[in-house]
């Protein structure tokens, strides 16, 4: 198997070149690249003889992502990263698993099974269906970290009652009514979490199903909340999201 790293760390790409060979000696490293200015060009070129890519998500020129805009990758990927908010993102593309540093022999390992187990799976027309089901099958967030002062608190996502907006900041607020900054926008936490739990109400609100206590018919065919947590501003259901709010309500979405 024919590999290329894309990795701006020098000691991750050592342990992750010596991870691969420790799992196979048949394995070739091709290449080690530090960025996006390296990787692009490299690709376009060497492309057809790698067998595997892994990234790192964060490079020191930018998102590993950026390659993706760029030049056409049809290589499978394993994506490196020590953090996980970008796991929606790496699944929407050529993405085989999204591994955590630092990163464990075993999770490498059960990541290149996997990935035979996909070659075999699209080699075979009965299991092919399946396996696309499989690929694309997204995984949510369930935990958000915040910041209160000095400390770092856990957050489930079970428990948030609302995200909301308020100029250029978000915030989440429990069920408990405890109310946290967060650093994501609401446009990517509509990314990360299950809609089919998650609503966004309007451009400033996006709602859980458990929290909503009332839904009232309002002015102008708009439709207005009471959430389980107090709220110092009316949640209105904006107009044109009234018949797609029904649908997710009712649980047809």
């Amino acid at each position: 198997m024919r590999v290329a790293i894309i990795e701006d760390e020098a000691l991750a790409a050592e342990k992750l070149e010596r991870y691969l060979i420790k799992h196979s000696e048949n394995v070739e490293i091709l290449a080690i690249l530090p960025s996006l200015e390296k990787s692009i060009p490299w690709i376009a070129e060497n492309q057809a003889s790698v067998d595997l890519f892994f990234m790192d998500v964060q490079l020191s020129d930018g998102l590993s992502f950026e390659i993706f805009s760029r030049t056409i990758l049809t290589k499978p990927v394993i994506f490196t990263t020590a953090f996980d908010e970008f796991a929606i993102d790496a699944f929407k593309v050529n993405s085989i698993d999204y591994l955590l540093k630092p990163i464990k022999f075993t999770d490498l390992t059960k990541a290149l099974q996997k990935l035979e187990l996909l070659k075999t799976q699209f080699s075979s027309p009965t299991h092919m269906a399946s396996m696309l089901d499989q690929i694309e099958q997204k995984v949510y967030k369930d935990r958000f970290l915040v910041q209160m002062g000095n400390h770092l608190n856990s957050i489930s996502t079970e428990s948030i009652n609302v995200f909301y907006a308020e100029g250029r900041d978000a915030y989440l607020i429990t069920a408990d009514g405890k109310r946290y900054m967060i650093e994501y926008t609401l446009e990517t936490l509509e990314e990360l979490v299950n809609p089919k739990q998650f609503f966004r109400v309007n451009r400033s609100f996006l709602v859980h199903l458990n929290a909503i206590t009332d839904v009232m018919v309002y002015s102008n065919r708009r439709l207005k909340l009471t959430l389980k947590c107090k709220m110092d501003k009316e949640v209105i259901v904006s107009r044109e999201k009234v018949a797609e709010f029904k649908r997710w309500f009712e649980g047809l979405n």
